[in-house]
């Protein structure tokens, strides 16, 4: 398959991730939305990295690296955004709209 398949796929992802961050006011819907776009990141910058004969190992290092930081983030959105539907019963932000 083509790595120009797989940046499309990538800049595809990002782009649906962007949009949801920005359209969707619940909040793990973000935080899934996020994840998405790191997801999408991680796909094109190993597209990016896999050019030419040899694979570059420092690029899969890095996504090697992301995924963990990415993993270890949602983790804690996560536990902040139940922290707030304890508290408040919503789990969306005050200023957003609470339609369902």
């Amino acid at each position: 398959m083509s790595l120009t398949v797989f940046a499309l796929t990538g800049a595809a992802l990002v782009g649906l991730g962007v949009y949801g961050l920005l359209a969707l006011p619940h909040l793990l819907r973000r935080i899934m939305c996020f994840n998405l776009i790191g997801s999408g990141l991680f796909l094109f910058f190993g597209a990016a990295g896999a050019r030419g004969v040899a694979v570059d190992a420092i690029p899969q290092a890095l996504i090697i690296t992301g995924i963990v930081v990415a993993l270890s983030a949602s983790a804690l959105a996560v536990g902040l955004v139940v922290a707030l539907a304890r508290r408040t019963g919503h789990a969306a932000l005050p200023d957003e709209d609470r339609t369902p």
